[in-house]
């Protein structure tokens, strides 16, 4: 049989924006760092202070590779608007058109890791603070129940109330 124990953990030991494992480089990253890190002690403490490291390591990963995200898609839509204003008045040359390729798939796929984060975000702010318009659901549903019950039923031309006689 299986027993499932509600004990209270305490807090996670870190949290992973889903949308980094799709960056290139971060499963070597992390496996590189996971295999560096030396504790000595039993199993659970070892694991605490690797995770402890891991989220450091992470923090400073992430503010490397993800964070001004709005400022790299500006410098990479500006770098894009030159040559657009480039080809407009002359030719492009082989390299500016495998570079303007190159700058619209980064630019796709920055804008990808920002809607992936947002959208994670918005999850976690809305699981923490709730729906700012439940009472009006609550309000509806509330009201929609109420309309949809039977509390009188004509049977016969006579009239049956009550849950148990209905």
């Amino acid at each position: 049989m299986l027993h499932v124990d509600a004990s209270n953990w305490g807090p996670r030991p870190l949290r992973m924006l889903k949308c980094w494992s799709e960056l290139p480089g971060y499963a070597e990253f992390v496996r590189e760092k996971w295999s560096t890190f030396s504790c000595q002690g039993w199993g659970g403490f070892v694991l605490q202070q690797k995770l402890k490291l891991m989220k450091a390591s992470l923090k400073e990963w992430h503010s490397q590779h993800v964070q001004n995200l709005e400022g790299r898609m500006l410098e990479i839509k500006d770098k894009m608007s030159d040559l657009d204003v480039k080809e407009e008045s002359i030719e492009l040359q082989a390299e500016e058109v495998t570079e303007l390729r190159e700058l619209s798939r980064t630019l796709q796929s920055l804008a990808r890791l920002q809607n992936s984060m947002n959208l994670q975000k918005s999850r976690l702010n809305w699981l923490k603070k709730g729906d700012a318009n439940s009472k009006f659901f609550h309000y509806y549903m509330s009201y929609r129940r109420h309309q949809n019950a039977f509390n009188v039923v004509f049977v016969g031309g006579g009239t049956v109330e009550g849950v148990h006689n209905i």
